[in-house]
């Protein structure tokens, strides 16, 4: 199964990193796919057969057909019921707020039904984007509702903004005190501006780049030594590493190679 991608409007672009359309029959599918953060919240409609979501306490629990999955700390694990046929609006990690007619912390590790996000007109979108056609339906139904939503909303905030910025293009090797310096703003403020307006703290926001980082090495690289990727993503030894990963994905690195490494990476197909 491979994803198609989309990019959004230039009007939605400083909001919307993209948004992609998967399709596939249960035998393509594994039958557990581990979801690891990637630092962005996401719509997600299933106009295919939705999945099931496993819990850290054992329950198993069916997704509605369109909801919303706010930042995620921990591994989210699903599996398919029938044929896939998802429809997926990505934003951008600060890129939801303008949008959110909730705190943004308060959605962290949820999922949160359109219903309770935009009451009637919610599920009004989720029908229509379910009865369309053609992904250029979809993304023409999505775009309207969401320039809708936007009208007289406040403009990102630029010191989140140059922070993810700056997390994304150091990988995740971010120093927050030399960040605060630079910009002579302190710390604890950031750090609320980061949790109003992305979800995450700053350093767990750096945390999910730069596993996602080892992730797609690990997809595109024959690795020989973990002491090695370890060490090249800044961490401070391979102990701290595999802690690291196991916090992301539930699994050690071993054990998470192969098919639970190429589903993980479906969110991120492009950055």
């Amino acid at each position: 199964m491979n994803p198609q991608v989309f990019h959004p409007d230039f009007c939605l672009s400083e909001y919307v990193q993209c948004y992609w359309d998967l399709q596939g029959d249960l035998g393509s599918t594994p039958r557990k796919n581990t979801i690891v953060s990637d630092g962005t919240i996401k719509l997600i409609f299933h106009y295919g057969d939705t999945y099931i979501n496993h819990r850290e306490d054992g329950q198993q629990v069916l997704l509605p057909k369109f909801f919303l999955v706010g930042q995620l700390t921990k591994p989210f694990v699903v599996e398919p019921i029938g044929i896939t046929g998802s429809f997926v609006v990505r934003f951008h990690p600060n890129g939801f707020l303008p949008f959110s007619t909730i705190p943004i912390k308060d959605m962290e590790n949820e999922v949160v039904t359109l219903d309770r996000l935009f009451g009637a007109k919610g599920i009004e979108l989720g029908e229509k984007i379910l009865n369309s056609i053609t992904t250029t339906e979809r993304i023409s139904f999505i775009e309207e509702f969401l320039v809708e939503q936007l009208s007289d909303r406040a403009a990102l905030d630029f010191v989140v903004k140059s922070a993810i910025q700056t997390i994304q293009f150091k990988k995740g090797n971010f120093k927050i005190s030399e960040f605060s310096r630079h910009l002579n703003i302190d710390r604890r403020q950031l750090g609320r501006k980061f949790s109003s307006n992305v979800g995450l703290s700053p350093k767990q926001l750096s945390k999910t780049i730069r596993i996602q980082t080892v992730l797609k090495t690990l997809l595109s690289q024959n690795i020989d030594s973990l002491t090695d990727l370890a060490y090249q993503n800044d961490y401070f030894d391979q102990a701290h590493f595999i802690k690291e990963f196991k916090e992301f994905t539930g699994l050690t690195p071993k054990k998470f190679y192969g098919e639970n490494l190429k589903m993980s990476l479906i969110f991120d197909t492009i950055t």
